[in-house]
């Protein structure tokens, strides 16, 4: 399924660390927008099971996301942050995690999505290679590949992607950056669209700090088929978002990118844990990430938000409390207001 077939140009970003549900995934279709299944962090039983679920709740179609595996990190290069988390473990009496490498199961996802296809495969950290493609496309799905630069947009579109999913630095959670290097694609998202929609033809989809229908008709006429929506869907029932999560959401607290938490830079609220800890995180995924999911899951479980890792895009403030279908609907009027009152002013010039 490509942007522009969709009955609706919303589409919801996969939230892969808990947000994602299969409940959430199928509102968001029943309502006419495009869903993702997370397969990031899940094992291939695990996503098999969210594809059945998400499948016996609606009949629409919908997508999933998967990680491209980077490498190991440098020998010596995440050891001593490791250290200085001694002291944050004990506080929460949990053991730190073993800091390793793995690949999320790449292979086996691949397989899995090959054998029970589903309408689109993304990708984000990176570009699936030219044959990977291929096979997922002639499995029947279409292939988007997340880039948050001019640069990555021309390698997805050789690799044969058929359409781009443009990040800018305003998003959520973790930069989908195929390097993840200090300056990587630290384009605002309307830049962004612009560059990559005249270095290559295939549809844009637009993500990003796009919270309100205001937003989404923003990119719709900056060039992009579709809006992607991440946190503002956070709050809505249906989202496995955890209670403190949803909390600060609500709040004015400002966001900033962090390698605190895993290893690899994302945008979450500021709290204490990103504050003390960022300046000397590594880069360093996934080691980091299994090193603190210990002390992460202590701190969903006691309700401390200032351990947690907080993923949150720039307009976080402006995502509502509703069903999913409810804002769907919403992000829709509002955008179809909004380019109304466009079009208004551009007939009385």
């Amino acid at each position: 399924m490509l942007p522009g077939a969709l009955r609706v140009p919303i589409v919801r970003a996969p939230l892969a660390g808990g947000a994602s549900t299969p409940a959430l995934t199928a509102a968001v279709a029943q309502a006419g927008a495009f869903g993702f299944v997370a397969a990031g962090y899940r094992t291939p039983d695990a996503l098999r099971d969210d594809v059945c679920a998400t499948r016996e709740l609606t009949g629409e179609p919908f997508g999933v996301n998967l990680f491209v595996p980077g490498g190991p990190a440098e020998s010596g290069a995440y050891e001593p942050f490791v250290a200085t988390l001694a002291d944050e473990a004990r506080r929460h009496g949990v053991a730190l995690g073993e800091p390793r490498f793995e690949d999320d199961a790449w292979a086996d996802k691949i397989e899995l999505l090959e054998a029970d296809p589903v309408a689109v495969v993304s990708f984000t950290f990176g570009c699936p290679s030219a044959e990977i493609v291929a096979r997922l496309q002639a499995a029947g799905s279409a292939v988007w590949v997340t880039v948050t630069d001019p640069d990555e947009a021309e390698q997805a579109a050789v690799a044969g992607a058929d359409a781009l999913v443009v990040q800018g630095i305003e998003a959520g959670g973790h930069r989908a950056s195929f390097v993840d290097a200090d300056g990587a694609g630290e384009y605002g998202l309307l830049a962004l669209l612009g560059v990559v929609a005249q270095r290559t033809p295939l549809p844009l989809v637009a993500t990003g700090g796009i919270a309100t229908g205001g937003a989404v008709a923003a990119v719709l006429c900056a060039g992009a088929q579709a809006a992607q929506i991440g946190t503002a869907f956070m709050r809505c029932p249906e989202a496995g978002t955890a209670p403190a999560h949803r909390e600060a959401l609500a709040t004015r607290t400002p966001t900033a990118l962090t390698r605190a938490f895993t290893g690899r830079q994302a945008r979450g609220l500021v709290n204490r844990f990103l504050r003390e800890h960022s300046e000397a995180a590594p880069v360093a995924y996934p080691h980091i990430h299994h090193a603190t999911a210990p002390l992460r899951a202590a701190g969903r479980a006691a309700g401390d938000a200032e351990v947690l890792n907080l993923w949150a895009g720039q307009t976080h403030e402006l995502a509502r409390d509703l069903p999913a279908a409810e804002l769907v609907a919403a992000l829709v009027a509002e955008a179809e207001e909004r380019l109304s009152a466009a079009r208004r002013s551009l007939g009385a010039q």
